[in-house]
């Protein structure tokens, strides 16, 4: 099964349940529609058609990564920023980061590999994932992001990515 629509009705929490979630909690959101997207080159092939021109807005690459310890993190970036996973295991102060299974990221995050996102820490937080966000979130208008499937998107003002972290009880940590 692919990280489309079309099979979110096989997650742990549906597209359609977190967007129902979003409007119950007075969470606001632009969602959009589209061809699934896989990769970062894949987003940028659609911003155009996604972003509002000006807008102060910061789009996201999204890594779920497991350490040593077996510890699972959700690391979201802006982008087009460079990743070296030792760097970035030291700077988190934890060792032998590493991609995790597409098992496990359905077992600790509830989705599937090409829809990685931080609204995926509503199945994680349970799970005692630990979720880092890019420094830049916290000066960006609006972040976009997938809501549990690749194709689609939510822009979503910062304060309203922070009440819906509020209401999950996560505290992103920065880097």
């Amino acid at each position: 099964m692919d990280a489309s629509s079309l099979y979110q009705d096989s997650l742990p929490l549906s597209s359609d349940m977190l967007l129902a979630q979003l409007d119950r909690w007075g969470i606001s959101y632009v969602l959009h529609e589209h061809v699934p997207l896989r990769t970062v080159e894949e987003s940028k092939a659609v911003e155009d058609d996604l972003m509002v021109p000006g807008e102060n807005a910061l789009r996201l690459k999204n890594l779920y990564l497991r350490d040593r310890k077996k510890r699972n993190y959700l690391i979201s970036l802006q982008q087009d920023r460079e990743i070296d996973l030792k760097a970035l295991g030291a700077e988190l102060g934890v060792g032998g980061l590493s991609f995790g299974s597409a098992d496990r990221l359905m077992q600790f995050l509830g989705i599937r590999p090409g829809a990685v996102s931080p609204l995926a820490m509503i199945n994680g937080a349970e799970q005692e994932v630990r979720f880092f966000m890019d420094a830049q979130a916290r000066d960006a208008e609006v972040i976009y992001m997938h809501p549990l499937v690749n194709d689609r998107t939510v822009a979503m003002p910062r304060a309203d990515m922070m009440t819906f972290f509020e209401k999950i009880n996560v505290t992103p940590d920065w880097i």
